[in-house]
């Protein structure tokens, strides 16, 4: 089969995109790092923490029980319970990422990053948590599909197709989908990423200083819970979307993560960081 080619314009745009996902959060976390004079460490371990508790621990947990087709096992009792009810997989798809990342975040704080008891911890910690996964996320992705453009325009993706045919037929369908919306990608196409980025970065470090106030002062402990029950909402909105459950417009959707990552990033900035009387 024939596939489109990607023009001068595609590639731009990628290429434009692939920058800013990467770019910009090692920006972020390079300024505030020299403003603050944070240890780098800090923003490390906050990357680390979304990498081991979201990628490791959270992805093939969640596969394994509700898509283990996909993982290469056979479908079981829970799987089948799980998908056969839209409302109910919409919630656990929500449930997950909530309990892993900001049970991630406790641990982080309650171990590695247990002694450093400065405010400017709670957004060092957020900021490398919302940057990998802005990085792990869209960059890789980007990164992706700059390699499907060359090997469209090389005629060597029907051997990727061909490949999937034989490994993962289930997904030929959307190898598909991307070769043709790469074909027609536009800047326009790129500004509701950047956007929804913004946002889920803002929810990320605000996330943060919620768990981060909750391990420092115990009589604050209800933070921790309040930040998995605002992440299981934001993510099961999008969850039941997924299932089918509701139907939500795309433009609803990103306004949903909007308003989501404003009230907990400015929520926990004004109410717990700006009044803290930060200690030596």
């Amino acid at each position: 089969m024939e596939f489109t080619k990607v023009g001068t314009e595609q590639f731009v745009v990628l290429l434009a995109g692939t920058l800013i996902w990467f770019a910009v959060p090692v920006a972020i976390a390079l300024i505030w790092k020299t403003r603050k004079k944070e240890p780098l460490s800090t923003i490390l371990i906050g990357a680390a923490t979304f990498l081991l508790f979201a990628l490791i621990l959270e992805k093939p947990i969640q596969n394994v029980l509700i898509f283990p087709v996909q993982m290469g096992l056979e479908e079981h009792a829970a799987s089948r319970f799980i998908n056969a009810r839209p409302v109910l997989l919409g919630i656990v798809l929500g449930l997950f990422p909530g309990v892993f990342e900001e049970t991630g975040r406790l641990v982080a704080f309650t171990t590695v990053l247990r002694k450093r008891r400065n405010r400017e911890t709670s957004i060092s910690h957020g900021i490398g948590h919302g940057g990998i996964e802005v990085i792990v996320s869209m960059g890789i992705t980007y990164i992706t599909n700059i390699v499907y453009a060359l090997m469209i325009n090389s005629g060597r993706f029907s051997e990727l197709v061909e490949m999937v045919k034989a490994q993962a037929p289930d997904q030929v369908g959307q190898i598909y989908v991307i070769a043709s919306q790469l074909a027609s990608f536009s800047a326009a196409e790129l500004v509701m990423p950047v956007v929804e980025r913004v946002f889920s970065f803002m929810f990320h470090v605000g996330a943060s200083m919620l768990v981060f106030y909750a391990c420092r002062d115990r009589r604050r402990l209800w933070l921790y819970p309040l930040a998995i029950l605002i992440h299981t909402v934001m993510d099961g909105i999008v969850g039941l979307s997924i299932s089918g459950a509701v139907s939500i417009s795309t433009w609803a959707l990103e306004g949903m993560i909007a308003l989501f990552g404003s009230l907990t990033f400015f929520g926990a900035y004004f109410l717990l960081y700006k009044r803290d009387a930060e200690l030596s």
